[in-house]
């Protein structure tokens, strides 16, 4: 009873973050403005997010929505190659962007006092870039440098890769976010240009502003910087789907590295209503049941009881303009094998769709679940990237509250019954990592975000 009474006002507190002091407005050229104000320190966020990821691209140009990311800091007619960060950094500010499969997203965190500042360099990017060769040869080579030491050396990237284009045979998620190789070496100027053209417009795109901010002053500011941008015809998007798998599938990767790995990624839905759907919440359960903290399923059984595995997870979201999967993934220990720690899985599996789970184990699930959201609402960048997601992938910011309350009311039944409909050979794909010799040449080494 004291778990459930957790979990309740833990929603309760949740709900009326979610809901509170959040405001929109749809400019006239169709830029849509949502503001989250968080007064408790005096700091934003200002995320554009464009309505376009790796999803969108055509064959031979894979990776360009990626390029483009790189060349939006490769300067305007008002500010000079190198500027744009440079600026950022003076007024005591930090930035940066990412491509997704769905979306492409740029951000500033800076002083409350910075918000006119951070609206005219993301503003004057928006329509005025130039896209001068000397610029687009020199990144071009920066970015195949980051798909080898990202991809390429990495050698669970590299099987992840592997894995997604032969679990998608036909939607474009087949394809990586950073590009195929040759399709980077190929890539042109002006392909990426035509991206420009064709995606980068106020009514493909998401203004989000949270932290110490008024409404009333940002949209004003939005208006004065954003509103005379023209809004342009956009390409007429064509429905993708990815055909029934008709039986399990797997793959062997061969690599350099010192130790074997494996990926188990099984076909799932993702939230496509978030009032009518039941499934995408269900395997959220799902997923912190067998590995919501050190005690739960599969961390017991594989890494402490049988001691099969050094480490084992699981993923899946939810919120995805395309279909998802949900991925389970381990690392045999000395002796063992990924044939091993497969069976293991499968083992843990089988018990959950056979067995079920209690309600016990499902509500401090619950109650992990919404103490990490409250914890991430602490921050106003996650306060906006969650807003800026759901608004990119298809759904609305309104949702948010309705997604907590009803993965608060998963059921047992409900996590029992989506096991047994997504826990199906027919619907898995297999990656398993051979390992081969290491190089003796260094590593490339390099972090997750972007350095422009």
């Amino acid at each position: 009873m004291r778990i459930r009474l957790i979990v309740i006002a833990l929603l309760l507190q949740i709900s009326s973050v979610a809901q509170a002091d959040v405001y929109e407005k749809t400019l006239g050229n169709g830029l849509k403005v949502i503001v989250k104000e968080d007064h408790r320190a005096p700091v934003l966020v200002q995320q554009v997010w464009y309505h376009a990821g790796s999803m969108d691209e055509k064959t031979g140009t894979t990776g360009v929505a990626h390029v483009l990311e790189h060349m939006m800091f490769k300067g305007t007619r008002k500010v000079p190659v190198g500027q744009f960060s440079k600026i950022i950094a003076a007024a005591g500010g930090r930035e940066n962007a990412f491509t997704s499969y769905d979306h492409t997203a740029y951000f500033q965190q800076l002083h409350r006092s910075k918000l006119a500042l951070a609206m005219e360099l993301e503003s004057d990017r928006m329509h005025n870039l130039q896209m001068a060769e000397k610029e687009f040869n020199k990144e071009i080579k920066v970015v195949m440098e980051e798909r080898r030491w990202r991809t390429d050396d990495d050698p669970h990237s590299l099987m992840y890769e592997k894995l997604m284009a032969t679990a998608f045979s036909e939607h474009p998620y087949h394809h990586p976010v950073i590009g195929w190789m040759i399709d980077i070496q190929n890539m042109t100027a002006a392909d990426a240009l035509n991206w420009y053209k064709s995606w980068y417009a106020p009514n493909n795109a998401t203004l989000v502003i949270a932290g110490d901010v008024k409404a009333s002053e940002v949209f004003a500011l939005a208006q004065r910087y954003y509103g005379g941008i023209p809004a342009v015809k956009l390409p007429q998007r064509k429905a993708v789907g990815e055909a029934t798998q008709l039986g399990i599938q797997r793959i062997v990767v061969k690599a350099p590295a010192e130790l074997p790995y494996l990926i188990m990624a099984y076909h799932a839905p993702t939230l496509r209503d978030a009032e009518k759907d039941w499934k995408p919440y269900a395997l959220e359960m799902l997923a912190g049941v067998l590995d919501g903290n050190s005690s739960a399923r599969l961390n017991k059984a594989l890494v402490r009881d049988q001691q099969v595995a050094m480490d084992v997870g699981t993923g899946y979201d939810s919120v995805a303009r395309g279909p998802g999967m949900f991925v389970l993934e381990g690392t045999p220990r000395e002796g063992k094998t990924v044939g091993d720690v497969e069976n293991a899985i499968r083992e843990q599996l089988a018990l959950l769709v056979r067995d079920g789970v209690s309600a016990d184990e499902l509500q401090r699930v619950k109650a992990q679940v919404m103490a990490g959201e409250v914890y991430k609402r602490d921050s106003v960048f996650y306060q906006a990237m969650q807003i800026g997601q759901m608004e990119s992938d298809g759904l609305s910011y309104k949702d948010i509250p309705v997604m907590l309350r009803k993965l608060q009311s998963v059921t047992a039944q409900q996590v029992q019954d989506v096991a047994r409909e997504i826990i199906n050979d027919d619907q898995l794909t297999v990656a398993t990592l051979d390992p081969q010799p290491l190089s003796d040449k260094p590593r490339h080494t390099g972090g997750a975000s972007h350095v422009h």
